[in-house]
């Protein structure tokens, strides 16, 4: 019976509005009638200082979802009452906040304390989280401070802001062409508040691959609308500038870094900057990279060319994000070492207000990798860590993988720099090394269409980057948990086997992709499908090929990286490189990122690697099957415009695990020589076939 009236009235809803996802985790739903008398109960009005517009806001927030969620109006007031919600400012870490209830036989009170208005704010999300979530709120009693100061979104459009060209998957670039001086977009707001909501203080507008035309006078002058926007949610903008900006777009012979003119020339340009936007909170710079000129083009090193531009930021408090992705044009080496040869030699030499921006491993974004040993290798220099949300290595946004279990992979990686316990969180955050400042980054891409992300779950992993940019601890359990209550159903019959599958997602990709340390597998010029045979061409660098990071041979499979091999090993803290450097204490889920295993290689488990592989890679589409029932029994608890959405990614999902499957053991069959195992289906495609297929970015 009770089945049958919640399907009734999601029916009716459905009729009545239809899901696009717009709204994320903030959709402030009725809550059930017992739950929403309770809270109506212990607030009915709201004590704060509405001056400024940021306790505004915070107080809007409350007052209008709390109306949604429990049909009632909260009233402000200045005195002090029962039954109140009260914001009080109180001597704390900037941006930390407190909130904790008394009650008493004369009613409840809830407090809100905090230094300052964005610190309220933050309160007011973190007290309406739990109201989502149905939890209790009489007896509160939460301190909360960011394990980050710099908590950021680094935005990745394919195409430069100013071009305009609609993206594959999200559609246009959320910065609209219109005069952002004229327009006070809904959808910025919208942006803004979701971004608050979850902890994030600072937004890249645009991509690392910027055009010197970008910091020009017109384009600053929308800019600053954008941050006018931002600031009362406590957001500051970064942009991306090109390094050789002075000699482009400002007369300079060159953009030498030690080129006095070239030095005033920044100076002036941040001069600019921050007399129309004042708060401006720095630069990003990706140089030597991507066709990109950096400093090493004028004869100058990282630290030169990082210093100029600290130099001109510093009396503003600006700080220059030196992103460490970079790499040589010839093509010796490992790949996975240059990172840390690179940047090692000028541990030390760079500004108090520079950052190392650098990727949790050493490649790039790939489905798994070692932690990037640069943490805890770097000691002396600002670090911060870079994620990427997008799904760029995922299936794009045609997959359901919750990525909170790979941040929290990373993050939890014991580097050894100071003996065991030395995480890569505790290296970044400033509990070991106590850097001058403190960031976190996440690559994301948000566009126009409804739901910001083209695939419902692909949110869940913005959701998550926040709450572990702010809390770093949090577990990927409780994450989803959150977001599953607050974007679909409270209903346990919908989070339990749903959350389940979020926190499989990951691991189930990996499976189908590249498992047990396998890499770069992707298809020349794009990282949708595999490409396994695909070998070093002339006109590309090697370490952009598959064949370069797999090796297979009739000997075995994987990259050689131990003390006999590459010796990437040593470039970590021991024990750790003793256990990366033989096979039997390797973890093997990183066996062959370090070793190249003959294909009879006993697993752990008894089976040898070739078995191992096999039944890995049916794993993985197995799983995405199970994720098809899973979903399908969660039709009657959501909307059905999502639920079909999400079905349909699903169907996507299984056909690419499918091609993965195939595509990666017919190719490495060609070197074993050995037969799939028992267990593992008859492969749906031919090789043949796979590799005759033109691969084009889409």
């Amino acid at each position: 019976m009770k089945r049958n009236l919640t399907l009734f009235l999601l029916f009716f809803v459905n009729v009545l509005f239809a899901e696009d996802g717009s709204r994320l985790w903030l959709r402030y739903e009725p809550l059930p009638p017992p739950i929403a008398q309770q809270y109506s109960n212990l607030i009915r009005s709201i004590k704060a200082d509405t001056r400024t517009e940021t306790a505004r806001i915070a107080v809007g927030e409350f007052r209008t979802a709390f109306q949604k969620m429990t049909g009632q109006t909260i009233l402000l007031s200045e005195n002090k009452q029962t039954n109140q919600l009260i914001f009080k400012r109180e001597k704390r870490k900037d941006e930390a906040y407190a909130i904790q209830s008394f009650s008493s036989p004369r009613g409840n009170v809830t407090v809100i304390s905090s230094p300052n208005d964005v610190g309220f704010l933050y309160g007011v999300f973190h007290l309406l989280r739990l109201m989502q979530t149905q939890s209790d709120i009489t007896r509160l009693n939460i301190s909360e401070k960011p394990s980050y100061d710099r908590r950021i979104l680094n935005h990745w459009e394919y195409e430069d802001i100013m071009d305009h060209q609609p993206d594959p998957d999200t559609g246009d670039s959320i910065w609209e062409e219109e005069d952002l001086q004229e327009t006070r977009s809904q959808s910025y707001i919208d942006y803004a508040r979701a971004n608050a909501s979850i902890g994030i203080n600072g937004i890249v507008l645009n991509s690392t691959e910027a055009d010197p035309e970008f910091i020009e006078h017109e384009n600053l002058l929308n800019f600053a609308d954008i941050a006018k926007i931002f600031r009362p949610y406590g957001i500051k903008i970064y942009l991306v500038v090109n390094f050789d900006s002075p000699s482009k777009i400002g007369g300079q012979l060159d953009s030498d870094p030690l080129n006095p003119d070239v030095r005033r020339w920044w100076k002036e340009k941040a001069e600019e900057i921050y007399d129309l936007i004042p708060d401006m909170g720095g630069f990003l710079i990706e140089g030597h990279s991507n066709e990109l000129p950096g400093p090493q083009y004028f004869g100058r090193t990282h630290a030169d060319g990082a210093n100029v531009l600290a130099e001109a930021l510093e009396p503003y408090n600006g700080i220059v994000m030196w992103r460490h992705y970079v790499y040589k044009p010839q093509s010796e080496g490992d790949r996975a070492k240059q990172d840390y040869e690179e940047f090692m030699p000028f541990d030390g030499q760079f500004r108090k207000n520079v950052i190392i921006q650098v990727k949790n491993g050493p490649i790039d974004f790939q489905p798994r990798e070692a932690f990037n040993p640069l943490f805890g290798g770097m000691q002396k220099t600002n670090l911060m860590l870079e994620f990427q949300i997008a799904q760029e290595r995922y299936g794009f946004f045609n997959s359901v993988v919750f990525l909170s279990p790979l941040f929290k992979e990373c993050l939890e990686s014991d580097t050894y720099a100071k003996g065991p316990g030395s995480t890569v969180a505790k290296v970044t955050d400033g509990t070991l090394f106590h850097q001058s400042v403190t960031a976190i980054a996440g690559v994301v891409k948000v566009g126009d269409i409804g739901n910001w992300k083209a695939d419902h779950f692909a949110q869940a992993n913005w959701y998550s980057f926040g709450r572990l940019a702010w809390n770093h601890k949090l577990s990927s359990e409780k994450i989803a948990d959150e977001w599953l209550r607050m974007t679909f159903s409270n209903d346990p019959a919908f989070v339990e086997p749903v959350k389940k599958m979020m926190l499989d997602s990951r691991e189930t990709a990996v499976n189908y992709m590249m498992p047990i340390g396998l890499t770069y597998l992707y298809a020349w010029n794009h990282n949708h499908g595999p490409e396994p045979w695909l070998s070093p061409l002339p006109n590309i660098l090697p370490y952009w090929t598959p064949a370069y990071y797999h090796r297979a041979d009739s000997v075995g499979l994987g990259f050689d990286r131990t003390t006999n091999g590459s010796d990437a090993v040593s470039q970590y803290f021991p024990p750790l490189r003793d256990i990366y450097n033989r096979t039997e204490t390797c973890p093997e889920n990183l066996l062959l990122w370090f070793h190249h295993v003959p294909w009879n290689y006993r697993m752990h488990d008894g089976k040898t690697l070739w078995d191992e592989l096999c039944y890995r890679y049916q794993g993985g589409v197995d799983s995405v099957r199970q994720f098809q029932k899973t979903w399908d029994n969660a039709a009657g608890y959501i909307d059905k415009d999502r639920f079909k959405a999400v079905q349909n990614i699903l169907k996507v999902q299984l056909k690419d695990a499918i091609k993965w499957r195939d595509a990666c053991l017919l190719y490495f069959q060609t070197y074993s020589h050995q037969p799939f195992p028992k267990g593992v289906d008859r492969p749906e495609n031919d090789l043949k076939k796979l590799k005759a297929v033109t691969h084009r970015w889409f």
